[in-house]
């Protein structure tokens, strides 16, 4: 364990070494620690990786290419690049279950990408050039490849509607996924908000798609991951899950059996911050058959990996395999449970009705507004949350309904359940003494609102003396 002394020279000695060259750099990174230790942080994709975490990205790994995978790489000198993506990979394959691990993506979207072409590459590229292949004595020719390249950009993906709380990553029109493969949605039920298995099932029999797609950014309850698999299997699809947002309560044993993505999908995705505290990157897991096409994501589709990344996910990881991060990760859920709880005493309605992860919608259209007016009213109070949409949302995808608010960071900060209840109470004022606006012409507005400047000033004052019992990265300090 570091010593106070130890993180604040770190970070100071850091600082001034910035600060000589370019001071306004410097500044912007003093100032963001002094926002983020003022803020009431409820983004449910945010947290606070670990002062370890922190330094490991700031080295000299920064400095190498290392394209290839460990052991295999196109530049020569990659032999301490290979320790840590061992290492990180190692980590990942221990922590989750996994039978691979492949640390290299970027971030999300990149991790999706590689698994959407994994496979494709495994389903559908390497049938086809066999078949090409049998066909031709020498090299393919142009029509073969062009044969294949429609074949690639004709398959069928099926995953969450972003209103029930998919992702834009999940075969959406304005992500490349959209434009890779014809999507089709599962929803929720109207009633309850919940995943409705039977309706994916008989989805899945008519559009018969080559990957089934489990995992949300905004979907308050477990998933049925055991339910999922066998729907996939009956239909012949690869299932796939995206776990970014729940990675941290799979990590912490949280969400095991049926409710655990690793032992029943093919290949699984995540990021590795959110819930699961690490540096901003992306991750893989598969079946072994999976392996050696997910291996091939660079240069299938990531440029040179980055080192000083990966070097932070191997801290990550580690620290994720101690035995307080699964206390963490129970305080995550009892937390949003906690704050969930708060929110409906108080008369605000929630998709579900409540949550059993780290997130909760609030349909703030019982309060009279917009997504985008709560959002901007709590923001001015000095609570940061983003605005999100809800089933069958009638504001769509940019002004929404709801707000989704979520408790990985205030947790990482030690804030408990009964913190929780006066964030609610924060909340629930705000909310309850903001008004929708008008446009010029007098018709109402999706954006504009009115907050009497003494409630926000009152609530940020309060906020702000909440956190002052739970000092952000307490063993770092700059002056």
């Amino acid at each position: 364990m570091s010593s106070p002394n130890a993180e604040s020279t770190a970070f100071r000695s850091a600082l001034e070494v910035i600060r000589a060259v370019e001071p306004r750099v410097a500044g912007a990174i003093a100032a963001e620690l002094a926002d983020q230790r003022e803020s009431l942080k409820l983004i449910a994709s945010e947290n606070y990786a670990s002062p370890a975490t922190l330094l490991a990205m700031g080295n000299w790994f920064s400095d190498k290419y290392a394209e290839g995978t460990v052991g295999r790489r196109f530049y020569a000198g990659c032999q301490n690049v290979d320790t840590v993506e061992a290492l990180a990979a190692e980590h990942a394959r221990e922590l989750f279950g996994a039978a691979h691990a492949y640390v290299q993506p970027h971030s999300g979207i990149d991790a999706n990408l590689v698994a959407f072409w994994a496979v494709l590459a495994d389903r559908v590229e390497a049938p086809a050039l066999r078949r090409a292949q049998a066909r031709q004595v020498n090299d393919l020719t142009e029509a073969d490849w062009f044969a294949l390249r429609r074949e690639l950009g004709n398959q069928r993906m099926l995953g969450m509607s972003l209103d029930a709380g998919g992702h834009l990553t999940h075969g959406f029109r304005p992500n490349i996924s959209g434009k890779m493969f014809d999507q089709r949605s599962y929803g929720t039920d109207p009633v309850t908000g919940l995943i409705d298995y039977d309706k994916v099932a008989e989805i899945a029999r008519e559009f018969k798609p080559l990957i089934l797609v489990g995992g949300y950014s905004a979907y308050p309850r477990k998933v049925n991951f055991r339910i999922l698999r066998e729907i996939a299997d009956s239909v012949g699809a690869t299932f796939m899950v995206d776990m970014a947002h729940f990675a941290g309560l799979v990590a912490g044993k949280v969400f095991t059996g049926d409710f655990d993505p690793v032992p029943h999908a093919h290949i699984v995705t995540t990021t590795t911050h959110k819930s699961l505290r690490g540096p901003r990157g992306g991750m893989v897991l598969c079946q072994p058959e999976l392996a050696e096409q997910v291996d091939r994501g660079c240069p299938m589709v990531l440029g040179g990996p980055l080192p000083h990344v990966m070097a932070a996910k191997a801290v990550a990881l580690a620290e994720a395999r101690r035995p307080d991060f699964a206390d963490y990760a129970q305080r995550i859920v009892a937390n949003a449970q906690a704050l969930a709880e708060g929110l409906v005493r108080r008369g605000a309605r929630l998709v579900t009705g409540g949550t059993d992860n780290h997130l909760a919608i609030i349909d703030v259209t019982s309060y009279g507004l917009t997504g985008r007016q709560a959002e901007q009213a709590l923001l001015d109070s000095g609570i940061v949350t983003n605005r999100n949409s809800v089933p069958q949302d009638p504001n769509g995808a940019w002004y929404t309904s709801g707000i989704r608010i979520g408790t990985p960071a205030l947790t990482t900060r030690g804030l408990g359940t009964g913190e929780m209840d006066t964030i609610a109470e924060l909340i629930h004022t705000v909310l309850s003494r903001t008004t929708a606006g008008a446009n010029p012409d007098g018709t109402a507005s999706k954006a504009k609102y009115a907050l009497d400047p003494a409630v926000a000033d009152k609530v940020s004052r309060q906020a702000s003396e909440l956190l002052t019992g739970f000092p952000l990265y307490p063993n770092v300090d700059l002056t």
